[in-house]
């Protein structure tokens, strides 16, 4: 398993321009789609809780699939595989790019990629939200069924709005909205009590 997922995570890492997030769509169709190490909810979940976890999103999805696949030789194994392309790419571009920053060629090259990265960053973005929508209410007798399936979008909305027109800090965002489910859910269970 130390192998597979070594393999997994370093082709993955080696073709991914943009960074961890970019990565996220290479990552799903890897563990999800094709091996089936995890299913898609559990991607999900996964993905919520990299993001909260201090560190690199792409290193913290490794050590999540790395253990729950192979414990700690898993572990070792994806976040080897997810870091060792980046390390090795930015050594070598950290030799030569002080000499070529001013070509032409690659300022040209680097405009290039930018649009590309927003793309490959928004892909995931809009496939999970659509995932996260399409999670059926777990108790059809609730009342404002239509509320509950559409709280994962509001909520999605007014954090990025809060973070790109606020000026909100995103830690702070995370934490109120883990409070505020936490004590939604405590009203809920409380309620069917």
């Amino acid at each position: 398993m130390f192998f597979q997922l070594f393999w997994t995570y370093l082709k993955i890492g080696t073709f991914t321009l943009g960074g961890g997030y970019a990565m996220l769509p290479l990552i799903q169709r890897e563990v999800v789609d094709r091996k089936g190490w995890i299913d898609e909810e559990e991607y999900l979940n996964m993905i919520a809780l990299a993001q909260a976890a201090p560190g690199l999103i792409a290193v913290n999805s490794a050590i999540f699939i790395g253990w729950r696949v192979g414990g700690w030789r898993g572990v070792c194994g994806a976040v080897l595989g997810a870091v060792l392309p980046s390390f090795l790419i930015i050594l070598a571009i950290a030799m030569v790019f002080s000499e070529w920053k001013e070509l032409p060629a690659v300022e040209a090259a680097f405009k290039g990629i930018r649009p590309a990265v927003v793309a490959l960053i928004a892909a995931p973005l809009f496939k999970l939200a659509k995932s996260a929508l399409k999670k059926p209410n777990p108790d059809p007798s609730l009342k404002g069924r239509e509320f509950a399936q559409a709280t994962p979008l509001l909520v999605s909305l007014v954090a990025a709005l809060l973070i790109w027109l606020g000026h909100v800090n995103p830690v702070w965002v995370i934490l109120a909205t883990i409070v505020l489910t936490l004590i939604v859910v405590a009203i809920v269970e409380r309620r069917h009590k």
